[in-house]
């Protein structure tokens, strides 16, 4: 084999990963934020619309200033081998994007490890009071593995879900508040992702994404499966979920048997996963394994050859053109996209 070739095989990562070093800043107040009204949500306003990322170039004249707007869809990429493992190492060329069947042209390509804007949305409901414990431990193992630029936000639910800590690049904070919860009440999961998403509009970081820690049932929230399909579509946020499950001949209820598929089909519309777990020891390193996946994603960005402003959801298919040599591999990428309006 020869040393370009060996050049061109991706590096497989290892589940290890080293917590790097966190700045603090100025602590939220001490009552966790919930949504205003007699809902769990009421108030709440529409999570952005996910179209074409827009860049800006300015130039300054004497009488004013002239803005020339480019719509340059940017897409998160994963690619994994057979065994699960995280594939770095591709170029741009090993990539092609179609978009509703047509192919795109790349124009932006990159593999850097970014800022992150990161939501935890954490199920304290009464069906995770076994596991809660191990669950806290997965959270912190996340939260550990942040940049120092990277920012985060925690969202619990039962009943109702609320907002524990806005914000922040203090994983001490985030902490303290996690290890005063205690699990009871039914499940309002849907009602917290839309609330998570919500929270993005505030984010400061261009990449964004919501890690789930539950058991995917959902019997109390006055979102549909349907709303929240929506709202994901509409949001340029990443999802992953840490699907909690009791091990197979536990008697389980109808909500959390849907669970799986559920957090399924959320994710996968985003590029995101779900990694299931039965084993609550495994539980931190699969926080770790989302953390590093989060790292080591391609970034492709088009310029859509479809320049009508139709408010149609148009589909994302990202495909390879793996180097000779390398066993099947797998993408994961969002599904689409809205068009703009106007």
């Amino acid at each position: 084999m020869s040393s370009k070739l060996r050049a061109v095989i991706p590096l497989l990562l290892s589940c290890a990963l080293f917590a790097l070093p966190v700045t603090a800043q100025s602590p939220e107040p001490n009552n966790p934020t919930q949504a205003p009204g007699q809902g769990p949500l009421q108030g709440l306003t529409k999570p952005p619309s996910a179209g074409p990322s827009r860049l800006s170039t300015d130039q300054a004249k004497r009488k004013g200033t002239i803005k020339v707007d480019v719509d340059l869809v940017l897409v998160n990429v994963t690619v994994t081998d057979p065994f699960n493992r995280l594939v770095t190492g591709l170029e741009q060329e090993n990539f092609r994007v179609f978009e509703d069947s047509a192919e795109q042209e790349v124009v932006h390509f990159s593999s850097e490890d970014v800022p992150i804007s990161i939501g935890v949305v954490f199920d304290l409901s009464g069906s995770m009071a076994n596991k809660v414990d191990k669950a806290r431990l997965a959270a912190v193992q996340f939260f550990k593995t942040a940049n120092p630029q990277d920012e985060f936000f925690l969202v619990s639910f039962n009943d109702r879900a609320q907002l524990t800590s806005r914000f922040t690049n203090s994983v001490e904070e985030l902490q303290t508040r996690l290890m005063y919860t205690a699990a009871h009440g039914r499940t309002a999961l849907l009602d917290a992702i839309y609330l998570g998403l919500s929270q993005m509009r505030g984010a400061h970081n261009a990449k964004r994404a919501l890690l789930i820690i539950s058991d995917g049932g959902d019997n109390h929230s006055r979102y549909t499966e349907s709303d929240i399909k929506n709202f994901v579509k509409e949001a340029d946020v990443q999802l992953y979920a840490i699907g909690i499950y009791d091990p197979v001949g536990y008697r389980r209820t109808p909500e959390e048997l849907n669970g799986h598929t559920l957090l399924s089909e959320l994710t996968e519309l985003t590029g995101g996963r779900v990694f299931p777990v039965e084993n609550l020891n495994d539980l931190p390193d699969t926080a770790s394994k989302i953390g590093m996946e989060l790292r080591n994603q391609y970034v492709l960005g088009y310029k859509t050859s479809n320049h009508q402003r139709d408010s149609r959801w148009r589909k994302i298919k990202v495909k390879l053109r793996p180097p000779r040599g390398l066993p099947p591999l797998n993408v994961y990428s969002k599904t689409g996209y809205y068009a703009p309006s106007h």
